[in-house]
């Protein structure tokens, strides 16, 4: 990490703080479950947008990734199940785990599938996502189709419920995954991203290393999905193969991603807070059936109104303000000249020196 990234982290540590404190203070424990899902989604978008957005493949393997952190940790539990402690393995380590695994699969699927482009390529990561599902499905001993029930504390330490201190692990994880997606993003790493996006031959004939720059992106990518899963069994309490690996889980990565705008960092995170808030407060008032169809009109009414995100519309209302300040400006001074040029015609001609004031021209 540069110098220059480390004011930034401090923010947004400084933000997580008070996020935190703030859901303290209200004293329930709802806003800790549904604060949990908006985190765990701010985490899935950056992490997609760092292979869709920054170098343009779109991912629909968000949900495999998301499982295969969440059964690793189904896994670990299940070995230290029969131990007089069973949760001897914390869940920080939980999550590095489910990250390296995540990463090294997102490494061998870039390996794979990053010489397909397009459709293909998507295509190509929606059937990683089956296959990881088959495969869970036929393992017993994560719970196979029936599932896994993970027992959680009640409480741990100073901080209460557990369910607290399950969203404050999942805030340091989006605080940490944003900053990662901005490192990228400024720098050498993120300029070459862009040249895959913009036109990877070009980049290719320029000498771009550009199968090496996708699997760099493909293993963060994939580590940062894992991550975001690995603690979700002892949040849910019950894992089931069929909701862990759901499709809605990489339609709102992509959603939140192509709301927010795919150009930098912050697009997911607006995305996110703007249709993972929606989602929960539909879940609440409404029915959580509605999400996907939220989701759905939204994308309908962004593709048509504003097809680069609300970062779009920013930096298009950012750039057309001095244009209409100088066609103002122009303007004004059109109708000064006119004005001068006027008067000119309509005033008297001057009188030739040494004439009587008041005499007739010669």
């Amino acid at each position: 990490m540069s110098v220059r990234s480390i004011p930034f982290l401090l923010v947004t540590l400084a933000i997580g703080a008070a996020v935190f404190a703030g859901a303290m203070l209200l004293g329930n424990d709802y806003y800790f479950f549904a604060g949990y899902v908006v985190a765990q989604y701010i985490v899935l978008s950056s992490a997609w947008n760092i292979l869709g957005g920054y170098c343009g493949y779109v991912n629909f393997g968000t949900a495999g990734f998301f499982g295969l952190g969440a059964y690793s940790t189904v896994a670990v539990y299940q070995l230290v199940e029969g131990n007089e402690f069973p949760h001897v393995v914390p869940i920080p380590l939980l999550i590095l785990l489910g990250g390296l695994i995540s990463g090294v699969v997102g490494f061998g699927m870039g390996y794979l599938t990053l010489r397909l482009r397009g459709a293909f390529f998507a295509i190509a990561t929606l059937a990683l996502a089956v296959v990881l599902e088959t495969l869970v499905v036929n393992w017993d001993f994560v719970g196979g189709s029936r599932g896994a029930y993970i027992v959680r504390p009640e409480t741990i330490g100073p901080i209460g419920s557990y369910v607290r201190y399950l969203f404050l692990l999942m805030l340091v994880l989006a605080v940490a995954a944003l900053n990662v997606a901005r490192l990228i993003e400024r720098s050498r790493l993120g300029y070459g991203f862009a040249t895959i996006r913009d036109d990877e031959l070009a980049a290719e004939a320029a000498g771009v290393p550009t199968l090496r720059l996708k699997l760099v992106a493909t293993t963060i990518s994939g580590a940062l999905m894992g991550m975001a899963g690995a603690p979700f069994p002892y949040y849910i309490g019950y894992l089931q193969p069929s909701s862990t690996f759901g499709f809605d889980y990489a339609v709102n990565a992509i959603a939140m991603s192509l709301i927010g705008g795919t150009s930098s960092w912050v697009g997911p995170l607006i995305g996110t807070l703007l249709l993972g808030s929606l989602q929960q407060l539909i879940t609440v008032t409404i029915s959580s059936a509605v999400n996907l169809l939220l989701v759905g009109a939204l994308l309908v009414v962004f593709v048509i109104v504003a097809p680069n995100g609300i970062l779009g519309l920013v930096h298009k209302y950012l750039q057309r303000k001095p244009d209409e300040f100088v066609g103002r400006r122009r303007i004004d001074l059109d109708a000064a000249a006119a004005a001068a040029a006027t008067a000119a015609t309509a005033a008297p001609p001057a009188a030739k020196p040494g004439s009587a004031p008041g005499s007739p021209p010669p």
